[in-house]
């Protein structure tokens, strides 16, 4: 057998963390070869590599990745040089199938772990950091230019990550990590459009050829996102990933509705990009309350939730929820009249800050959100919810050296 010489692997530091119920390879921006350190080609194709990504058989089996949406991520750190701003954030959602790296949205999962990172990262200025107590670290979320508050928990200098703190969707409890999305309606500045309601309505009526017109609640918060009624598409808001997700009919339709509803908010000029754009947005079926049993077993009482939400992310049926989208979910029920304050019962809700609890597949999750109106137009000022996040494994992933 003839001996052929390959570019041995080169090893880039890095660490592989759950955030919320995601979990995503970071880099310090300072560690990643030259070529990387600025978007583009290099970086997509190193990133792609380091997840496993274009996979035809769906697996990552040659990467760090888990095959799911939830698992395919990437997240790139810097010290900021922001004013008010400890580190910017970009966060990048590498394609299973195709040799693609979304950088249109936030993952509001990982953003859990942002602030975790950057202060055992030394992103965080050393004064900052509390012998013990509550670091609050100030990120800016560079691919849709907002800011995020992580209240990360501090013991002895080092981050605290073990805790009894339970999230649906994680299997083991971890230290609380709160978190503030500051201002999450879209401004402008970020992707797509210029409104929390780019049409202008808070429920439109969503023309979708080949699938029917739906009623829908069209919103750019956390991450843009397409509500529609879940009995108005079929569904009772209680299914389980299985339920659609071996579904190919179904998913196609949800893929269509999502196109047509990107077009209507602004985000694409043409359905046919929608497939370039598989981040955002997200689309997401709403009902009211109702007992079911969770994908782990546990029993959800209707009387403990105010709504159910389902999401798919990136093609299939979270088996969660979506951190962003969470956000989306936080903001629409704090205004009277969306699809999702109507599946939650309806009116001005009285709880402050305003807060709802929705059923998702795992079990449920708080969101709150403050909401304003001031001469017509809504607007928020945070929405706020607890996740949880845990380092699994740190030193350097290995690529071939010729990857990039």
């Amino acid at each position: 057998m003839t001996h052929v010489q390959h570019p041995p692997q080169i090893r880039v530091p890095a660490t592989y963390i759950r955030g919320g119920t995601s979990k995503g390879v970071f880099f310090r921006l300072q560690d990643l070869p030259p070529a990387c350190q600025v978007p583009g080609e290099a970086r997509d194709r190193l990133l792609l590599r380091v997840i496993g990504s274009p996979d035809p058989y769906g697996k990552q089996i040659d990467g760090m990745g888990g095959a799911t949406s939830s698992t395919s991520k990437t997240v790139i750190l810097a010290k900021s040089s922001r004013a008010g701003h400890d580190v910017d954030y970009l966060f990048g959602q590498v394609s299973i199938d195709r040799a693609f790296v979304d950088w249109s949205g936030n993952c509001g999962n990982l953003s859990a772990a942002v602030g975790s990172f950057a202060v055992s990262g030394g992103l965080v200025d050393a004064e900052r950091v509390p012998q013990n107590g509550i670091c609050t670290v100030r990120i800016w979320q560079a691919n849709i230019g907002k800011t995020i508050v992580a209240h990360v928990p501090i013991t002895n200098g080092e981050v605290q990550e073990t805790g009894d703190f339970e999230l649906d969707g994680v299997t083991f409890p971890a230290a609380e990590v709160q978190l503030e999305f500051l201002d999450p309606a879209d401004d402008g500045e970020g992707e797509g459009g210029g409104a929390m309601f780019p049409t202008g309505n808070l429920v439109d009526d969503l023309e979708v050829p080949g699938v029917g017109t739906f009623k829908a609640t069209l919103i750019n918060a956390g991450i843009p996102t397409i509500f529609v009624n879940a009995a108005d598409i079929g569904y009772t808001g209680t299914e389980l990933q299985d339920a659609i997700n071996g579904d190919a009919a179904a998913l196609a339709r949800f893929e269509t509705i999502r196109a047509w509803g990107a077009v209507k908010m602004g985000l694409i000029a043409d359905v046919a990009e929608a497939a370039t754009r598989q981040h955002t947005p997200k689309v997401a079926f709403v009902a009211p309350p109702q007992s079911y049993t969770a994908s782990s077993g546990k029993a959800v009482q209707a009387s403990n939730i105010d709504l159910l939400v389902r999401a798919l992310s990136m093609g299939k049926l979270h088996h969660a929820m979506m951190g962003t989208a969470a956000v989306a979910i936080g903001t629409a029920a704090a205004i009277p009249g969306t699809l999702v304050n109507l599946a939650a019962g309806g009116g001005e809700r009285e709880a402050v800050p305003e807060s709802v609890v929705f059923g998702h597949p795992s079990g449920t999750l708080r969101v709150g959100a403050q909401a304003v109106q001031k001469d017509g137009q809504w607007s928020v000022t945070k929405a706020i919810m607890s996740r949880s996040a845990r380092v699994l494994m740190e030193g350097w992933v290995r690529v071939p050296g010729d990857t990039f």
